[in-house]
């Protein structure tokens, strides 16, 4: 498997832990794992440019 595409699925399941947390932050009213919620999300978009970036590269 290709870097740009480990990096791709990387960033979904950083996204997708993410969602998790900020999801349960929510529902429990705690803005500390909501906001660790919101920073591994954002994480998770850029890991996902990133491989974007490196397949477009690739070419």
């Amino acid at each position: 498997m290709k870097p740009s595409t480990k990096d791709q699925i990387k960033g979904d399941l950083h996204e997708l832990k993410g969602n998790v947390k900020e999801t349960a932050g929510q529902i429990t009213d705690n803005a500390n794992l909501e906001t660790k919620g919101q920073n591994e999300k954002l994480a998770g978009k850029v890991q996902k440019k990133v491989g974007q970036i490196e397949k477009v590269l690739e070419k």
